[in-house]
């Protein structure tokens, strides 16, 4: 074993490196989920030049890894923090108080690619109260040899209620309340249901929105 591997596998180290790959991973991913959403909104709804255009699409990107590498590196420095005070052992509370501090200090800033990544995981929260087809949680070894739950979709029935109550909210919202509605759904719910009440000609009716 080279005197690399050797660091690289030292279990003394593991947590040190982990943090850098939970870090080398949010960047990773959020560059993959932004970009291409950055790319197609400026295509689809973007003003200006491309030359503004590439540049919102860069920091917005930019702003989308780096806040998911700096989250993801503080929520496992957390847990390291309370492990250790706590004699090696975790409870089941350090996980949301290290992602509680860590959604604060990353994530507090009202921006709009912030508000995004919230509301996302917000629904994502309210989602996983809703019955499951089977109860409970399967679990699937992971790499690590530890127990991880298997993610089960929502029992249908129970589903096809959420989701009417979701879009019929949301309807209700934007028709009366536009004005408290995430601007990037507000501007997508203009495209589909106000723009099309309009046009000028067959062009613009079926080719061009305006």
């Amino acid at each position: 074993m080279s005197g690399l591997d050797a660091l690289l596998f030292n279990p003394a180290l593991h947590d040190c490196l982990a943090v850098i790959k939970g870090a080398r991973n949010g960047f990773v991913y959020g560059v993959k989920v932004r970009f291409p959403h950055a790319l197609i909104m400026a295509i689809l709804f973007g003003r200006g030049d491309w030359k503004t255009r590439s540049r919102v699409i860069y920091q917005t990107t930019k702003q989308h890894a780096l806040n998911l590498a700096k989250f993801v590196s503080v929520y496992k420095i957390l847990l390291l923090l309370q492990r250790k005070a706590n004699r090696g052992k975790e409870r089941s509370a350090d996980t949301f108080i290290a992602g509680l501090i860590g959604g604060y200090v990353v994530f507090g800033e009202r921006t709009a690619v912030n508000e995004q990544i919230v509301l996302y995981v917000v629904s994502r929260v309210i989602a996983a109260f809703l019955p499951r087809t089977e109860a409970p949680y399967s679990k699937t070894p992971s790499p690590d040899g530890s127990a991880l739950a298997r993610p089960i979709p929502p029992d249908p029935r129970y589903f096809s209620v959420f989701a009417a109550l979701a879009w019929g909210a949301v309807m209700w919202l934007f028709k009366n309340r536009g004005e408290s509605i995430q601007t990037g759904m507000f501007n997508s719910m203009t495209y589909l249901y106000r723009d099309s009440e309009v046009w000028k000609d067959l062009r613009t009716l079926l080719w061009h929105n305006t």
